[in-house]
């Protein structure tokens, strides 16, 4: 397993609602993937946790039958240690 953290964009056909649950469950079923983002409109589907990009590509297209093309990977630095506290916090009453 790769220790860096990555974002991934990618483009594929997204058909109808069977091709949207097939890319759907083939992403759930993904063990190193942190979140998943489908847009059917732009026929891009962005992917975020600590993978190999190449990998997470080649697996999906074995498991979804359809071509997929790699957009855009960004590195994402991990160390941050999670979301920054929020400043003026919520209305308390």
């Amino acid at each position: 397993m790769s220790g860096k953290f990555y974002c991934m964009t990618m483009r594929m056909n997204i058909d109808c609602n069977g091709c949207y649950q097939r890319i759907r469950r083939a992403l759930l079923h993904m063990q190193d993937l942190e979140s998943h983002l489908i847009d059917r409109k732009q026929h891009r589907v962005s992917v975020c946790g600590a993978f190999v990009p190449r990998d997470v590509a080649i697996k999906l297209r074995k498991r979804t039958n359809r071509r997929v093309e790699i957009l855009e990977i960004k590195e994402v630095d991990a160390g941050g240690g999670g979301d920054p506290p929020s400043e003026g916090g919520g209305q308390q009453r």
